[in-house]
């Protein structure tokens, strides 16, 4: 585990790498304080191919300054800015892309075709990538390999979406947020940003912390609002925001690994607390159980609340 200092606060880097090896146990414990400690991390030896990341970056940059920047700096928004009037939009230029279920990214306006091809084959390898690290999650958690992917999955699997977005210079950013505060509605989110201009910042301990920009293409992973409900809490959301500059346009290709809309969410029955039971039946099982671990004791409360139901 690497850890970047930015303004007396380490953020976890998770080196995948390490899973394979003699590393493995260290290495998923840390993924789990990074998951419950603090809702956010990066990602190193991912296993996604370092090329198609760049070229996906530039084939982006490229589509926002042919197709999107006169129209951004067009817009009521840039002007209200000119004279000093702010409002509650966000400064960014942004559209979003469906994987999974239905693809749309044949309906994006002035797409190419190559974009098209470059954006399909990062996706394939960053849905594997999703797919692996809900499954670590679940390990973590004490649940089934599978118990996040089958929960997210509804009726035709989970959703798969990206939020491609642009953060251009603004000439007044102690007016104007990129993005206002918030936490993700869906699941696990997987980063791909700028390598040379910052502005991301999360919400730790009381403090925004700058996310700096991402070196070597490692993934920044947050978690939404369903694996916190999931979780039962474990895993928390954390709130973040877009900070705007005065220098630098801030690329950001966001992927959404969420459940699908018809999927039932609720805490996974194994994370949540016993209840329903008799003071007197814990004291007598507390008893025998005194010096060993609360958790297994939980556990056998729960059991003998889920016979009592039957």
């Amino acid at each position: 585990m690497v850890l970047i200092k930015e303004r007396e606060m380490e953020i976890p880097v998770i080196d995948f790498g390490e899973l394979d090896g003699e590393n493995r146990i260290k290495t998923m414990s840390l993924l789990d304080h990074a998951c419950d400690k603090w809702g956010f991390f990066m990602v190193d030896n991912h296993g996604i191919d370092n090329e198609l990341m760049e070229k996906v970056k530039n084939m982006i940059n490229s589509h926002y300054e042919d197709h999107l920047k006169e129209k951004f700096y067009r817009s009521e928004m840039v002007k209200a800015l000119s004279e000093g009037k702010t409002s509650d939009a966000d400064w960014e230029s942004s559209f979003f892309i469906w994987h999974k279920p239905t693809s749309n990214i044949c309906k994006i306006p002035n797409i190419s075709d190559e974009l098209i091809k470059t954006m399909d084959e990062y996706v394939s390898q960053l849905h594997k990538f999703a797919e692996r690290l809900s499954n670590l999650m679940c390990e973590n958690l004490g649940l089934s390999q599978e118990y996040i992917v089958n929960a997210f999955s509804g009726s035709e699997g989970p959703a798969f979406g990206t939020k491609v977005a642009k953060y251009p210079e603004c000439p007044r950013p102690e007016l104007m947020r990129g993005l206002r505060e918030h936490t993700d509605a869906g699941g696990i989110i997987l980063l791909l940003q700028d390598d040379q201009v910052p502005g991301l910042e999360f919400l730790k301990d009381g403090k925004w912390i700058p996310i700096p920009p991402s070196k070597n293409n490692n993934i920044f992973v947050n978690t939404g609002d369903q694996l916190e409900i999931l979780s039962n809490g474990k895993y928390k959301s954390a709130v973040h925001r877009v900070m705007t500059v005065k220098d630098g346009c801030r690329l950001s290709i966001a992927t959404f690994y969420n459940p699908a809309d018809d999927a039932v969410i609720s805490p996974a029955p194994k994370l949540l607390y016993p209840s329903g039971y008799r003071f007197q039946d814990y004291l007598k099982l507390y008893s025998t159980t005194k010096f060993g671990d609360k958790g297994s004791r939980f556990h056998t409360m729960r059991k003998m609340e889920n016979e009592d139901s039957v």
